[in-house]
């Protein structure tokens, strides 16, 4: 059985939707941010970045959201092009895309006291970030629109799941700026969050986490019945 440290409407839920989605035994441990414990001396022996999430497994403890889907996905023959597959390339260089590029630029536009330098640069560093955020969906919406195998709104993928929570999140955060992204905008992407929003696997996740029954296309701020979001 898998661990999988989580805290609710976290970069975990990634993960949980995986696990869900291929019907694999797994337990939650909680990381309750409102305590910090995702800094606690315990989580870092499991983690030692303090990042959500974490997967424990029989053959080793993993982080990094892209790295633990792709070892799902390999491991378990699902959700992605195997190895030597057609289309294998293409999901690859997505997938870090996504993780490196769309997942990094939206932490940016998360936590600009963090990054922006001061209190005064910080309307130009969010502008700037959605900017980016538009121009990274703009690609994957031209992606979506293709309809390839491991992306399109029939059957789910861990890049499908992986954007649509982004999607969430960029729609949700930060909280005095919210309303920006409209998407409509990209059809494809909606047409796909759509779809994986009313999959029994997301339906499942969003009852776990109290995310409401509309997580992608119309999401709302978590009500989980254990652990804070922030």
């Amino acid at each position: 059985m898998y661990i999988l440290h989580y805290a609710p409407d976290n970069a975990s839920q990634i993960i949980r939707l995986m696990l869900e989605e291929m019907g694999l035994p797994y337990r939650t441990a909680l990381l309750d941010r409102s305590t910090r414990a995702q800094d606690s001396a315990q989580y870092r022996a499991v983690n030692p970045t303090g990042l959500i999430p974490a997967l424990q497994t029989p053959d080793a403890t993993l982080f990094e959201t892209g790295a633990i889907l792709l070892w799902l996905c390999d491991s378990h023959v699902s959700m992605a092009p195997a190895p030597g597959a057609p289309g294998r390339a293409d999901f690859l260089k997505w997938l870090f895309f996504t993780a490196n590029t769309l997942h990094a630029d939206s932490r940016l536009l998360f936590y600009p006291e963090q990054y922006a330098g001061s209190p005064e640069a910080i309307p130009a560093f969010r502008s700037a970030c959605e900017a980016r955020i538009h121009r990274d969906l703009g690609l994957l919406e031209a992606l979506a629109a293709s309809a390839p195998d491991y992306l399109n709104a029939q059957s789910p993928s861990a890049l499908g799941y992986y954007i649509c929570c982004l999607i969430r999140w960029i729609n949700l955060y930060p909280t005095d700026r919210t309303g920006w992204l409209h998407l409509a905008n990209f059809p494809a992407l909606y047409a796909l969050a759509l779809a994986l929003q009313e999959r029994p696997a997301a339906l499942r996740v969003s009852t776990a986490e109290g995310l409401g029954s509309t997580i992608f296309t119309a999401p709302h701020y978590a009500d989980p019945p254990e652990g804070s979001v922030i």
